[in-house]
């Protein structure tokens, strides 16, 4: 079992939740009260239908108080441990009609955020024993960025910059309006807050000789292949952190971690992981009239 990654700070994802309950619930669920009489209680399980990493479970839960503040709800499996298929994440009980309005957005929730730290943990394991990082990228849900980084982290993945504001990346079109990479990697260093690093990205050997040469002690080698990977880590890897990135799958990460890098950073742990099998069951029913009307 991973140890769970701090949840991100509410304002930056309580918004979301509240408008995936409003896009759900409009003006009321037309259904439940048709059969489920007013105040009835009971209790309903979370589970797993498939193996994967468990994730989410708080904002599960917070979609489930969007709906009813009373409903009691109990988490029986902490994000970043592994379930298996029957496997129990979550309980809630209280009103009925309150479980059921919230029961799909809660799985909505669940099954992407589940996913994300799945398949993430199926890249981490690839190059387990070799030493390099599995990194996300703002290759993110529009709206999702925190909940998707909290995700990957849960899956084992490094958090990369978390948006513009926080990381210096110098990409192809940067470079390529300043004139040149060392022209690039100087004019960042001229101005570059102390506290953060300047990546650049490159797209050669020569470039990342340049790049390194010029001050730039981070490089994103991009879209390489695994022979220019091996031959600027054997000629930089002591002088500068490497990170891979472009054409990354679970076919050939191992092959990448072998060639002397430090991280692999992945667009596909969040723009391409697959969503997982949970569901919601209801367990117990406070007696009561099986159909009345509100």
């Amino acid at each position: 079992m991973g140890f769970p990654p701090a949840l991100p700070p509410q304002r930056t994802w309580s918004s979301l939740v509240e408008l995936a309950v409003s896009e759900d619930l409009g003006p009321g669920d037309v259904t439940s009260p048709l059969v489920v009489e007013a105040g009835r209680q009971g209790s309903a399980i979370i589970e797993a239908r498939q193996p994967l990493v468990v994730c989410g479970v708080e904002i599960a839960f917070a979609v489930f108080r969007a709906v009813d503040p009373t409903l009691e709800l109990d988490a029986r499996m902490p994000d970043a441990s592994w379930a298996e298929p029957g496997d129990v994440l979550a309980a809630a009980s209280g009103n009925l009609r309150a479980i059921l309005a919230a029961e799909r957005t809660a799985l909505n929730f669940l099954m992407r955020m589940c996913g994300v730290a799945s398949w993430t943990r199926r890249f981490v394991d690839a190059v387990a024993g070799t030493g390099v990082r599995i990194v996300d990228t703002r290759k993110t849900l529009p709206g999702w960025r925190s909940l998707d980084k909290y995700a990957t982290a849960a899956g084992g993945a490094t958090n990369h910059r978390i948006g513009l504001y926080d990381g210096i990346l110098l990409k192809d079109n940067h470079v390529a309006i300043a004139g040149g990479v060392g022209l690039a990697v100087k004019a960042a260093l001229t101005a570059a807050p102390a506290n953060l690093r300047i990546c650049v990205e490159i797209e050669s050997e020569a470039q990342a000789v340049e790049a390194v040469e010029a001050g730039a002690d981070y490089l994103l080698l991009d879209n390489r292949t695994p022979p220019e990977m091996r031959a600027i880590a054997a000629r930089l890897a002591d002088r500068a952190l490497l990170e891979v990135s472009g054409g990354v799958r679970l076919d050939n990460v191992r092959e990448i971690a072998e060639t002397g890098v430090h991280r692999i950073s992945i667009g596909a742990l969040t723009h391409s992981a697959p969503a997982v099998d949970v569901s919601l069951e209801i367990q117990e029913v406070a007696a009561g009239p099986g159909r009345v009307r509100a």
